[in-house]
């Protein structure tokens, strides 16, 4: 009996370790495991695409502004900069005579027509009883997402590329065209710089964009 109970305590002192053994063995088998996994998770072009998209969308479209009215002449407005000329070779203004720095320029049939015919043109009255208009002549539209490169588990470079999407307005601002290739060097560039006009119709641009995935998944990297 004393014998039996001697070879026991045998069969259970060996026994312990080699189920320490073992669950070490797990354990560092599952911690591999869970690592190998989560290294081969990758941003895919599902979850990136509206993350892009959006991006895209947030950014404020360019917009021509002009008012019409009795304006004064100021720094900010001028009824007689690039702008206004444009809009009158295109008969929707009418620019009349100057009148001790005053100019009364007016919207015409025409130009009330088009404006009707576009989406988001914002109007209102400003103190000086002047009608301030406000066209978002294009909006940014995704072309393709060409190549994802994961940096990290949480983080990844997204290489895209992006248009414009211009409407009728966006059309007559267009750099390339001959409404605004009519006017001088000076004029182009101020067109360019500060009314909406520019390059609509080139060919797309390309953009690399870093994201990071957080407890709330994938968002663009803000550092």
């Amino acid at each position: 009996m004393f014998e039996q109970e001697i070879e026991l305590e045998k069969q259970s002192s060996s026994v312990v370790p080699l189920l320490l053994i073992v669950g070490l063995i797990v354990s560092i088998v599952g911690v591999s495991v869970y690592f190998l996994l989560e290294n081969r998770k990758v941003l895919t072009l599902q979850e990136a695409t509206p993350i892009v998209a959006s991006s895209l969308e947030s950014q404020a479209p360019p917009t021509l502004h002009f008012h019409t009215g009795i304006i004064k002449a100021s720094v900010d407005e001028r009824p007689h900069d690039p702008h206004y000329r444009l809009l009158e070779k295109l008969g929707f203004v009418k620019i009349g005579k100057d009148n001790d720095w005053k100019t009364p320029v007016s919207l015409t049939p025409k130009g009330e027509a088009f404006l009707g015919e576009l989406t988001g043109v914002q109007k209102s009255e400003e103190k000086d009883k002047t009608q301030s208009y406000t066209i978002p002549v294009a909006q940014r539209k995704m072309v393709e997402i060409s190549k994802i490169s994961m940096q990290s588990p949480t983080r990844a470079l997204v290489e895209y590329s992006w248009k414009w999407e211009p409407n009728k307005m966006g059309d007559l601002l267009d750099a390339a065209g001959p409404n605004v290739k009519s006017f001088n060097t000076w004029d182009r560039a101020t067109l360019i710089q500060k009314y909406g006009a520019n390059f609509y119709h080139d060919a797309p641009t390309k953009v690399v964009l870093a994201m990071v995935k957080t407890d709330k998944g994938w968002q663009i990297a803000l550092e």
